[in-house]
């Protein structure tokens, strides 16, 4: 691919002025596909965290246990109401400051890499949005659903894993996917804890080339083609599992 590419956009700098050389230099196309590979997989990997959290959470708040109610709860107020940047921050350089360091022979990495901080992080933030989206598609799903599969023998547990959630999932998929979307856009913050994701990466290449608008349509493309697909895979999602009396 990059050898077909790279005469066009090498002319088009020598014609034009247009510098797009992470498509005509080997170094900086490789660097530029990194930055492209992390970003995806930073996306990726925060989005299943935050699934993840906002199920366990929401489940643990239609317990009966007032003090883990009141923790989640907690948290939910606790990373709602703060700026994704700023919990960057402090997992980064405040708990990264307390977390064992490695020793490379000579000199010491950190165990937990900026990478995993942001995953966590940017895990966390949308955790906390998805447990209230959780909760108002499980208050959502009629009593007499749950209380039928009680009297079929199931347990708590069983009622919400196999009645409650698939249902409360297909009722919440619309606030879901605007929240997975913009935790999606959000991931681009990662670039403050030197995370080499894309922003990052054109970043370091509009430093060394002077080439800034150039590299800034690129990045700014990026994150409409990939929100973009990540919306319209969501869209389809919620048309297909759609259930009439559930959801629209």
């Amino acid at each position: 691919m990059f050898e077909s590419i790279a005469p066009f956009f090498q002319r088009l700098d020598q014609e034009t002025g247009w510098n797009f050389v992470i498509f005509y230099s080997r170094y900086e196309f490789e660097r530029f596909v990194t930055g492209m590979s992390i970003s995806l997989q930073l996306i990726l990997w925060s989005m299943l965290l935050s699934l993840f959290i906002g199920v366990l959470g929401a489940w643990v708040q239609t317990s009966r246990s007032m003090l883990l109610q009141g923790f989640v709860n907690g948290y939910i107020q606790l990373f709602r109401n703060t700026p994704p940047l700023i919990q960057l921050l402090f997992f980064y350089f405040g708990l990264g400051a307390f977390t064992p360091q490695v020793d490379m022979g000579g000199y010491y990495e950190p165990l937990i890499t900026s990478f995993t901080w942001a995953v966590l992080s940017l895990g966390i933030f949308g955790g906390a949005f998805n447990v209230e989206i959780f909760r108002s598609g499980i208050e959502a799903v009629p009593n007499a659903t749950a209380e039928a599969a009680e009297s079929l023998c199931f347990s708590s547990w069983q009622t919400y894993a196999y009645i409650t959630l698939p249902l409360a999932f297909r009722i919440s998929l619309p606030a879901l996917t605007n929240n997975l979307v913009s935790l999606a856009k959000t991931t681009s913050l990662a670039y403050v804890i030197a995370v080499p994701e894309m922003t990052y990466t054109l970043n370091q290449v509009w430093s060394d080339n002077i080439n800034v608008p150039e590299m800034m349509l690129v990045l700014f493309l990026f994150y409409v083609l990939v929100v973009s697909l990540i919306a319209a895979g969501l869209h389809v999602l919620e048309r297909r599992l759609a259930l009439p009396g559930y959801s629209r």
